[in-house]
């Protein structure tokens, strides 16, 4: 389970962040995070992961305490940021090795999990090239792939289909599928509500900064559509 209590980071100078933030996902989940430009949706995201520090609150997965044991913690996740920072010098073979190297992925577990991925996400060729030389759907790719061959136990993905092509967001639908069937946990922050509102179970809407909406997406689509109750309880700013 992932369990977030009274989360609060408010950036200095400003009354910008997010306030008392509390959720509960547990293994199977897939709940779509969102909420207008600026409502706290990458904060919190950035704070779950260890990016940014935060005011007070706590963040467990299952037992393990963030701020207590950071590097059990983020030994667990794979994060997807919206915008890819890579490193461009590498080849993509290199980065992913690198990535295996922190996660302590064995020879074996790393080369039959690349062998599927590389594949089913059409970089067979292309992670043998540097970095520099991918567009920004193939570093896409490369994250996606880097983030998933450890079998994370929670999956946090940031506007994860932005410069992907059909076939790998057909890919991606499916994987999220079989991985929260698997017992993974995954949060997906996104605009696109039509794709939410097919693969997700949960629902968490931010306005500025506080939680709004908690529920099932089964609850939620029985009163309204998800575009029709986001303008309901959202302001643009």
């Amino acid at each position: 389970m992932l369990s977030i209590n009274s989360l609060s980071k408010i950036y200095q100078g400003s009354n910008k962040g997010i306030k008392n933030l509390s959720l509960e996902l547990h293994q199977g989940d897939i709940c779509a995070f969102i909420g207008a430009n600026g409502a706290g949706k990458t904060t919190t995201i950035k704070s779950i992961v260890g990016i940014h520090t935060f005011d007070k609150g706590e963040i467990r997965l299952f037992d393990t305490k963030l701020t207590d044991e950071p590097e059990k913690f983020k030994s667990m996740i794979g994060y997807s940021p919206d915008t890819p920072t890579l490193y461009n010098n590498m080849t993509g073979k290199a980065y992913l090795e690198l990535m295996a190297s922190l996660y302590k992925m064995e020879q074996a577990e790393l080369d039959n999990n690349l062998a599927y991925l590389l594949k089913e996400l059409k970089l067979e060729n292309a992670v043998h090239e540097l970095i520099s030389s991918y567009s920004h759907g193939m570093k896409q790719r490369l994250v996606l792939t880097s983030l998933l061959m450890h079998h994370p136990k929670l999956i946090i993905l940031d506007e994860p289909f932005v410069g992907l092509d059909p076939n790998a967001t057909h890919f991606l639908v499916n994987e999220m599928k079989i991985r929260a069937n698997e017992g993974a946990i995954i949060l997906y922050s996104t605009h696109v509500l039509e794709v939410a509102e097919k693969i997700c179970n949960k629902l968490v809407i931010l306005d500025k900064g506080e939680v709004v909406v908690n529920d099932t997406m089964q609850n939620i689509l029985a009163e309204a559509s998800l575009n029709e109750l986001f303008r309901e309880v959202t302001t643009d700013e």
